[in-house]
């Protein structure tokens, strides 16, 4: 196919790279400056900041073309387009890491039958995971993203902070990273589940609470709560 790109940040770098890899032929436009008489194709690809996907789309509105967008949490609604959808690959990118784009789950979303089924033909190119889903399951999918993998990097870069105290490499909480990701391969995450919090062990965590200080501190007393309410439960 040919295929128009609107956006050079993170997604857009990567599906540009898949898209090419796929043998079709592609054009990339800066999200901001692009000209309307640039863009070609039957798929145009909308990969700009969730704030900004309205806006950008408002200047594709004419277009015959079938206009897509990238994001978890925007619905279709937002897409004054004749024709529109999603594509949604959900994955984590950055420019200078490399990701198998075979192996990204894309989720999918069209108005009338036909777009899908050229939305089906285009993603099937890109990776061996394709499914579809509306704008609300596809809303809390991207929450669920979110909770797994931008909250945990977050508490990754926390304990980076601990460990730069006492000179040790973030790089020794690798083999427990590691294992932390491959037992949820085999076992639920509630199953998974060790440390303090779970066993409510409260002198523990009043040492480790002391050992910080400010939001952190906050933050560790929430998910150790939470943590402990969960497993009381069961």
């Amino acid at each position: 196919m040919v295929v128009t790109l609107i956006g050079t940040g993170n997604v857009g770098t990567h599906l540009l790279r898949a898209l090419q890899s796929a043998g079709h032929e592609t054009v990339q436009l800066q999200g901001r400056t692009f000209r309307c008489d640039d863009v070609r194709g039957e798929v145009v690809i909308v990969c700009v900041k969730d704030d900004t996907i309205a806006q950008v789309a408002e200047r594709l509105k004419d277009t015959k073309a079938l206009v897509v967008h990238t994001s978890g949490s925007v619905p279709l609604t937002a897409l004054p387009c004749r024709r529109r959808g999603v594509l949604y690959p959900m994955q984590t990118f950055s420019k200078t890491r490399e990701v198998n784009f075979c192996e990204v789950p894309v989720f999918l979303e069209a108005e009338n039958a036909e777009d899908m089924k050229l939305l089906v033909r285009l993603a099937s190119t890109l990776t061996r995971h394709v499914q579809q889903i509306d704008s609300d399951c596809r809303r809390r999918l991207h929450l669920a993203a979110v909770l797994a993998c931008n909250f945990v990097n977050h508490c990754y870069d926390m304990a980076a902070e601990v460990l730069h105290d006492c000179d040790l490499p973030f790089s020794t909480l690798l083999p427990l990273i590691d294992e932390t990701a491959r037992k949820v391969h085999q076992l639920q995450p509630r199953e998974a589940q060790t440390g303090p919090a779970v066993r409510f062990d409260q002198q523990v965590i009043l040492r480790q609470e002391v050992m910080l200080a400010g939001r952190e501190r906050e933050i560790y007393h929430l998910m150790s709560e939470n943590i402990h309410d969960y497993h009381d439960k069961l």
